[in-house]
């Protein structure tokens, strides 16, 4: 049905793109994250409707295949869906284009229903007609996103740093995509400039807060392809946080 889907207008500003020009790839990660928070209010199942009943949202993987960013100056069109549920997984997606039509890029996400004071997690089942009822939605990439191997130990190390308070969220914690903005901060300007990303592919695995001291350890993927996979760690007590697995691909 076809009220299940959100479609938005973002034009992209200059503080959103690269030195390219383009948009930054977390800055397309904030724009899924703007419209899921919409869509989800507009549903009846937002952040404020969870913590009625003392629960709230976890963004756990999120897997996106990228065609073309756009450039400073132009607008996209972004939609949006659930897409069921898989376990104790909702799952949503997203498709960006060009007002013409062309595809910017898809994304499929995974999330959770955590208790506010215990932290464990819930089963979905009171969203479940919500989120299951339109049989007729296809997939808009062929998988889910599915659990990451971590970078190798032997791999590029960025040097340490500090989370900032304009890394943190309404809940004190590290933004989502934040992660993603510290792994293509620690990649130097003439790679940037001349390579952009094909996917991105990010499990989030455990919280950081203000001030906690991160690494970032960088690793090529075994199976080549100009895939990489990046791990943030949290050194006080040694927590992977997360996991970015990013293809690259030269720019034409």
């Amino acid at each position: 049905m076809e009220y299940q889907k959100l479609e938005k207008d973002y034009p992209v500003h200059v503080y959103e793109t690269g030195p390219d020009g383009r948009l930054n790839l977390h800055s397309l990660f904030d724009y899924f994250q703007d419209i899921a928070s919409d869509h989800a209010v507009q549903l009846g199942f937002g952040r404020d409707d969870l913590l009625k009943q003392n629960n709230f949202w976890v963004l756990s993987r999120i897997y996106s295949e990228i065609s073309l960013l756009p450039s400073w100056g132009e607008t996209i069109i972004l939609k949006t869906w659930p897409r069921g549920t898989d376990r104790f997984f909702a799952l949503r997606d997203y498709e960006a284009r060009f007002p013409d039509g062309r595809i910017i890029a898809v994304a499929t996400s995974s999330w959770l229903i955590i208790d506010r004071d215990t932290k464990r997690i819930q089963r979905p089942d009171n969203l479940r007609s919500s989120l299951n009822s339109d049989q007729s939605v296809e997939n808009v990439l062929p998988r889910n996103s599915v659990k990451l191997e971590p970078a190798r130990s032997n791999g590029r190390t960025i040097p340490h740093f500090r989370v900032r308070v304009s890394d943190l969220d309404i809940n004190l914690h590290t933004n989502n995509t934040r992660y993603l903005k510290w792994i293509t901060d620690s990649y130097d300007l003439d790679f940037m400039l001349n390579n952009v990303p094909l996917s991105a592919e990010i499990n989030y695995l455990a919280e950081s807060r203000f001030n906690d001291t991160i690494s970032i350890l960088i690793s090529e993927d075994e199976s080549g392809g100009n895939f990489f996979n990046h791990s943030i760690i949290r050194i006080s007590d040694n927590t992977e946080l997360c996991r970015v697995r990013i293809r690259w691909g030269e720019k034409v």
